[in-house]
């Protein structure tokens, strides 16, 4: 795509799946969608205890450069949230407080960048959750156009435009447009299915039994002794 593209429309899943896949997280939704979407382990929020899920708003931005961010807080909408990508790898502090207020007048839920973030102490107070690469004061210049609702790969996950973020202390995960319901629908299985077996676990049952592992362990060579001394006479048998 050509620097200095803006897509004002974008497509955006049903409120009622962000808000699913919002209260199954981001483990479950992983694991639900094939352990598939999940964003490099370096992003982290800055502030423990955060949990969204909102509609992807891309911003293709530069190294150095917070310019595209800026124009990107004009198309976002109510439950948004703003994912940044930079062309080049950068740390330099993009995003601040000055910034999150003008997110926070547009209803955004929230930002994952790969790149980094300053006014820590701010965003923290405002509850304006930012999942970054880091966090580092050096401020950014406004010189070099990029893009906004575009397709990027950020962390190592590619995210389109309208894609569903889902944030919380595990990391994120990029569920994509066109599979967000039937994942939403397969993490409502998934708790359905480890609420029964936590029940189980709670009553003192080994998973070893709940998930018939033992047969699998033992053809793999898994061997049980009664003391160290049992299974050292094994082997000097075996040697023998």
């Amino acid at each position: 795509m050509k620097m200095g593209t803006v897509i004002r429309t974008i497509p955006r899943a049903g409120a009622t799946i962000i808000a699913s896949l919002r209260e199954h997280g981001v483990a479950t939704v992983h694991e639900a969608m094939g352990r598939t979407g999940l964003m490099k382990p370096w992003m982290r929020p800055i502030y423990p205890g955060a949990r969204i899920a909102g509609s992807a708003i891309t911003v293709l931005a530069h190294p150095g450069d917070n310019w595209m961010l800026h124009v990107a807080v004009e198309v976002c909408q109510p439950g948004d949230v703003l994912v940044v990508a930079v062309s080049s790898g950068c740390t330099d502090g993009y995003f601040g407080e000055l910034l999150a207020t003008s997110l926070v007048s547009r209803g955004v839920c929230g930002l994952v960048i790969d790149a980094g973030c300053r006014d820590v102490a701010d965003l923290t107070r405002m509850k304006f959750p930012v999942w970054s690469r880091a966090v580092s004061a050096k401020g950014t210049i406004k010189a070099t156009v990029g893009c906004v609702n575009i397709p990027v790969v950020c962390a190592g996950a590619s995210v389109t435009p309208g894609d569903v973020v889902v944030a919380d202390d595990d990391g994120v995960v990029i569920v994509p447009i066109d599979q967000a319901a039937s994942v939403a629908s397969a993490s409502d299985q998934r708790a359905v299915r480890e609420a029964a077996k936590r029940q189980r676990l709670a009553a003192g049952e080994l998973n070893l039994d709940i998930e018939k592992m033992r047969e699998r362990l033992a053809s793999a060579g898994l061997v049980y002794y009664e003391s160290l001394d049992e299974a050292r006479q094994n082997e000097e048998k075996e040697r023998s």
